[in-house]
């Protein structure tokens, strides 16, 4: 692939950032002795695996039924949790996994313990059943907030259900920090200058290699090196052991600096008008004849007035 400029190399861009509210100074933090604190947002979705006779939609709720179908972790969250894995494994580190869910939401976060990630919190959704991305946004700054100083935050492009792909976007806003879309990949830029990230996002047109300070999100895309690890067999049963921080929005106090019952009501920054699924009507014809070139001239003759009736 070629790069943004079509050079067919990656181009240096020095991104300079400054963040609209004060709330976080940049820190250079690549001094082995200095952990990285890595938050990675996970989402729980229904199984896009889901056969598609099985698939549902209750048209007054405006939502997919869930029916038998699992919940699983969104894959674009994974991707974004095996490069923040990657990045620790090279770098050192810490993460922390964490989401806003229901109950079933700890599935997810027992996953993510598996794979190595050191902390999980879930901040529980006893609302909407599928809340807008604004309100979302603003609980996991809340709860980023209470968890405290941190490095880069990482999410999934996309999820795998709506495919809003807005969340990182505000999240950014909402802690007034900067972010990347579209990552791949993330490393230590040791230039001998500046030090900070060196990160790949991809392009319609290719590459873009971007030079950044924290604190930074990163929302994150699949490519053939970030494939979900699939855990041990041995670090599933010591997830299972791994405590969690559980939260209610009440716990997020001031933090949250919207209501509660907002949140739980689901946002109002957008509203699902319709949902249903497509219906396509297919007619068959027969096409008879005694002989097979009898057939063939039916066959033509039907076709002409088909493209004909056009």
């Amino acid at each position: 692939m070629l790069d943004s400029d079509g050079s067919g190399e990656y181009a240096d861009r020095s991104v300079s950032y400054s963040t609209t509210r004060g709330l976080y100074a940049p820190k250079l933090f690549f001094n082995k002795a200095i952990p990285v604190n890595i938050i990675v947002c996970l989402k729980q979705i229904l199984d896009p695996e889901i056969p598609v006779r099985d698939f549902r939609v209750d048209a007054e709720k405006r939502e997919a039924v869930r029916g038998n179908a699992n919940l699983v972790t969104n894959i674009f969250c994974e991707n974004a949790l095996e490069t923040a894995l990657q990045f620790k494994e090279k770098f050192g580190g810490k993460i922390t996994a964490l989401i806003f869910a229901p109950d079933s939401g700890e599935d997810s976060l027992r996953k993510a313990l598996a794979m190595k990630a050191d902390a999980a919190v879930l901040v529980k959704n006893d609302g909407a059943a599928i809340p807008d991305p604004l309100a979302v946004a603003q609980v996991l700054a809340a709860a980023i907030r209470k968890l405290g100083e941190f490095d880069l935050v990482m999410v999934g492009r996309e999820s795998g259900d709506w495919g809003v792909g807005q969340t990182g976007g505000l999240l950014a806003e909402e802690l007034g920090i900067p972010s990347i879309s579209f990552v791949d990949h993330l490393e230590k830029k040791d230039d001998g200058q500046t030090p900070g990230l060196r990160v790949k996002r991809q392009t319609d047109n290719g590459w873009e290699r971007l030079d950044a300070q924290t604190p930074l999100i990163v929302t994150v895309t699949n490519n053939e090196f970030n494939v979900p690890r699939i855990p041990k067999t041995r670090d599933i049963m010591m997830s299972a052991r791994q405590p969690i921080t559980k939260w209610s929005l009440e716990d997020l106090g001031e933090d949250l600096g919207v209501n509660a019952a907002e949140i739980r009501a689901g946002g109002s920054y957008y509203e699902v008008v319709e949902l249903a699924i497509p219906v396509k009507d297919v007619n068959c014809e027969f096409v008879s004849g005694d002989t097979l070139e009898q057939k063939v001239e039916q066959l033509a003759q039907r076709i002409a007035d088909v493209t004909r009736a056009l």
